[in-house]
């Protein structure tokens, strides 16, 4: 009877254990459950809406190491003339850390630099940038700063272009600042492109040679769907991670702050919150619309739109606005599905879509002697023109 009542105390135990372990989990943004992480910081957005749908200290401004090149490699993108070679200097490319290489004298394109930083993580490659487009890496990190105010990266400041970090406490970000600034970068083409590579070959040196650059982000070989971005990893950071998967139509980005399994927490994080997600179609016309029509045997023309489909995050669809615009009037001929317009939709003042609006019939001008229509209108016209 001993045995049997110890043999029941087990059983109860490993039972409370069980749904201790279920209920251990960190509540989502929507409220649900998702899995226990171990990142000091995370957050999981949506990349059409940006909305969020997981959060844990996601505002906690942490130091966030290489993942700071997610900014470096932006500006650099935008700076153009990616393809001119230069050769690099000689005093950027001394740095500890991560590396792709560069040697005094090294020829090289800032295109080759954004390789160099987005895969390898090359601290001699963002500093070689920054000197090349600004002059010198403070007057560079004061363009990152900049532009992270015009983003609206209110708790983001930059000291270096590599992230480094030992020497400062002032070079740090949340994990949602930069879930931000990967949705911005990769709207980029260029940026979005050279991130998602997992191994480029390229050519530069003195004199310039083919030779392999392999990325650091190893989601792109584990986890399908996954685009990019970019790790980083200090003494002071830990393992930072920005990532940004695609499934069925919708992007998530994740970011983990401080996190010693990033690649499990960012595969569970994706497992879990793309299950929060839903096709949904926007109405394109639900009412009859009419074009002006200038000259010809019609008044007005009517229009139409087509639906579009969109992932939203589930339950959304009711805070998207329709947006239609019209041309004030249209010159006769008017072909049937010409585009007079368009619908743009908005989730919280972001634009997620927009679609044309076409005519619906052709309207043809009106014959040589039935002109005075046209005429008057046209009249009206030059006269608007004139008193503008």
């Amino acid at each position: 009877m001993k045995g049997m009542c110890g043999k029941m105390k087990r059983i109860i135990c490993f039972l409370l254990a069980s749904v201790m372990m279920t209920c251990l989990h960190t509540q989502s943004a929507s409220g649900e459950y998702a899995p226990e992480i171990s990142a000091k910081s995370a957050v999981v957005i949506d990349y059409l809406t940006g909305k969020i749908l997981f959060e844990k200290n996601a505002y906690e401004k942490r130091p966030m190491a290489s993942t700071t090149k997610i900014m470096s490699a932006l500006l650099t993108a935008e700076s153009g003339g990616l393809d001119e070679r230069f050769t690099v200097d000689s005093e950027a490319i001394k740095v500890e850390g991560s590396s792709m290489g560069l040697c005094e004298g090294d020829i090289v394109s800032k295109r080759i630099l954004m390789y160099g930083m987005l895969l390898p993580s090359g601290n001699d490659a963002a500093n070689a940038a920054a000197v090349k487009i600004a002059g010198s890496k403070e007057a560079f990190v004061s363009l990152m700063n900049k532009r992270a105010a015009e983003l609206g990266l209110d708790d983001t400041h930059f000291v270096t272009p590599s992230g480094l970090d030992d020497d400062t406490d002032e070079h740090y970000s949340t994990a949602y600042d930069m879930a931000r600034l990967a949705s911005f970068a990769l709207d980029n083409g260029i940026f979005r492109e050279i991130c998602g590579v997992s191994k480029a070959k390229l050519c530069y040196g003195n004199p310039p040679y083919d030779r392999w650059l392999t990325n650091t982000n190893k989601l792109l070989q584990t986890l399908d769907g996954v685009i990019g971005v970019k790790t980083g990893f200090t003494d002071k950071a830990g393992r930072c991670l920005v990532s940004a998967c695609e499934r069925n139509g919708t992007t998530l980005i994740c970011v983990t702050l401080n996190d010693k399994n990033d690649w499990a927490d960012h595969t569970a994080l994706y497992d879990s919150c793309f299950g929060k997600c839903e096709s949904v179609t926007l109405e394109g016309l639900d009412s009859e619309l009419y074009a002006d029509v200038v000259g010809g045997n019609e008044d007005h023309v009517e229009c139409y739109s087509p639906k579009t489909t969109v992932s939203l995050p589930a339950g959304e669809q009711g805070n998207v606005i329709r947006v239609i615009s019209l041309k004030p009037f249209i010159y006769a001929p008017v072909s049937q599905k010409e585009q007079v317009g368009s619908i743009r939709y908005y989730y919280n003042d972001k634009l997620i879509a927009s679609v044309p609006v076409f005519t619906k019939f052709s309207a043809p001008a009106l014959p040589s002697n039935h002109r005075s229509r046209f005429d008057y209108y046209l009249d009206r016209i030059k006269g608007f023109f004139t008193a503008a």
